[in-house]
């Protein structure tokens, strides 16, 4: 997929960095280096009346929820159905299909959504994909890792950052890659997808289900590196919810899977609550999500704070380490569209 042309979001023309009023950060700057700011569940239709609008409101990460189970046919993006899509995803074959036509499209709508998009917005900045596996994957019904991988490459080709891309020749494991080397700078970034993995909440809560997303997916990696095809994998697991320590050794038996970590995802208020010292994630290069920033002692309105408590939220966790915070604040481009020095 060829990456020409400049950043249209919407009817606005940005740069690639510096957005909003609480900073901005040089296109050198570590991708490792920054915080910015995302939507959770940027798939419904009550946050986003079209998935285009999530892409176009310039926040740096969105939130899928997928739906792999036998009773569908697809991979599902809907919050509580698990049986049907209730997205607003359409599909679109070009940009002037954004927001025409049918929602309610699956995963497979909302890639092409986001093909359609990028090809028009070829140097956007770097976008995290969040895809929480609500129930987990179904292998052997077209929707296992390697299925995965395959409908996310064959749609947005050479627009997903991949752990492929992040080891390079130098490396073994992202492990390696973040400890030794680091993240490339923003500008090397720009019109990149990077998708991020999480088991889900049904998943988590399923006594009978011991093999959950993360691991599954990790384990595929490691399996693909073995056998030189890590070029196939499109997402990056991550280690979901806070713990104390380096979270991987107590959560993961296996310590050949540890290394394929370098994502961390979980509440805000426990990364700052005292326990968790959340520079550990930041001085080895990690990743670090911070959900429902808005529950941070003091708290705010996750859905309609002012623009200046968001901000204000914003540089606190940037200072905290975060490397994305996330809540409800898709009424507000300008902090969405926010990137500042990690700190």
């Amino acid at each position: 997929m060829r990456r020409l042309g400049v950043v249209l979001l919407g009817a606005l023309v940005l740069p690639l960095t510096g957005f909003g009023v609480a900073g901005a950060v040089p296109g050198m700057t570590s991708f490792g280096d920054t915080t910015s700011v995302g939507v959770h569940n940027s798939y419904e239709k009550s946050t986003f009346p079209y998935f285009a609008d999530a892409l176009d409101s310039g926040a740096a990460l969105i939130e899928l929820d997928l739906w792999t189970n036998v009773a569908g046919t697809d991979w599902r993006v809907s919050h509580e159905n698990p049986f049907g899509s209730n997205s607003n995803c359409v599909g679109a074959q070009n940009a002037a299909g954004l927001r025409s036509g049918f929602r309610d499209q699956g995963f497979a709508g909302c890639l092409a959504d986001m093909r359609a998009w990028s090809d028009v917005n070829p140097e956007h900045p770097p976008v995290m994909v969040k895809l929480e596996l609500k129930d987990g994957f179904t292998v052997g019904y077209g929707r296992g890792p390697a299925d995965l991988d395959a409908l996310i490459l064959s749609t947005l080709g050479d627009a997903v950052f991949t752990p492929a891309d992040l080891v390079g020749d130098q490396f073994s494991t992202p492990d390696e890659a973040v400890t030794q080397r680091g993240w490339p700078s923003e500008n090397a970034m720009a019109g990149k997808f990077i998708f991020e993995l999480i088991p889900g909440t049904i998943e988590e809560k399923n006594p009978l289900d011991t093999w959950w997303a993360d691991v599954e997916y990790a384990t595929h990696l490691r399996d693909l590196a073995a056998l030189n095809r890590l070029e196939e994998a499109s997402a990056f697991p991550a280690v979901h919810r806070a713990s104390e320590g380096d979270p991987r050794i107590a959560r993961y038996a296996d310590p050949s899977v540890r290394p394929w970590f370098v994502l961390f995802d979980g509440d805000a208020a426990e990364y700052v609550g005292g326990a968790i010292d959340p520079s550990w994630y930041h001085e080895r290069g990690y990743l670090l999500i911070m959900t429902d920033a808005q529950n941070v002692t003091p708290a705010i309105d996750g859905t309609h704070a002012s623009e200046g408590e968001a901000q204000d939220r914003l540089d606190r966790l940037a200072g905290d380490h975060a490397s994305y915070i996330t809540s409800d604040w898709s009424k507000l481009p300008s902090v969405l569209a926010t990137v500042i020095p990690r700190r």
